[in-house]
């Protein structure tokens, strides 16, 4: 592969959560008065930290979320991942091609520690991860589209930026690899081309990334 480290973002790329996590989400915040459909929540929200929630619903109504609405929300996304979370279909074998051509690779993940490891534990996935290679906005302050964590993750894998490509499913995260100089590609499972506009490619299955990587 023509590149030296790939950085998986988590949600949605290595594990199937997008949907679980916005039903959730939508639901919790029109529960607390702040009426969101499952779209608004993908629109809005998908790919990014948990202070984004809390920013725009301020800024939006002028209203402070409740000091445990972090812990509230995490306890209701673990416990439907703990029941239904699966890995992304195909991903655990382009991993296996990663590993035995020698291809180095990490996640950098909008999401908590917490979260990630949660998420790779209930899938199997935590198999293919060793903790060094796990990166959380929790480690730089701020979360997509900030470029923040994908420099922390390339510096801390010791690659440079440009030999690193990032695979996205999010407008936020591709935001965020380009504002490093990253190529990034954007998985298309949860939205249309034209709504993840500047990737350098797309793909609609794991199994296309050997060949458009090489």
């Amino acid at each position: 592969m023509r590149y030296d480290l790939i950085i998986f973002d988590n949600d949605g790329v290595l594990v199937d959560s997008e949907a679980i996590s916005n039903s959730i989400l939508a639901g919790y915040l029109s529960e607390l008065g702040h009426p969101t459909t499952y779209e608004d929540s993908l629109r809005d929200y998908m790919g990014g930290a948990v202070h984004r929630i809390h920013d725009l619903v301020l800024e939006r109504t002028g209203q402070r979320l409740a000091e445990d609405f972090d812990d509230t929300l995490h306890a209701r996304i673990f416990a439907a991942f703990e029941r239904d979370l699966k890995p992304v279909p195909g991903v655990e074998e382009f991993l296996g091609t990663l590993v035995a051509e020698g291809v180095a690779y990490c996640v950098a993940s909008s999401g908590s520690h917490e979260r990630i490891r949660v998420g790779h534990r209930a899938t199997g996935l935590d198999e293919w991860f060793e903790d060094s290679w796990i990166f959380s906005s929790q480690d730089v302050g701020r979360g997509k589209p900030a470029p923040d964590l994908y420099l922390y993750a390339a510096d801390q894998m010791g690659v440079p930026a440009e030999r690193c490509v990032v695979l996205e499913d999010s407008p936020l995260g591709i935001e965020a690899a380009r504002a490093v100089g990253m190529d990034v590609y954007a998985f298309t499972s949860m939205m249309p081309v034209d709504r993840l506009p500047g990737a350098t490619g797309y793909f609609s299955d794991m199994g296309q990334l050997p060949g458009l990587l090489a």
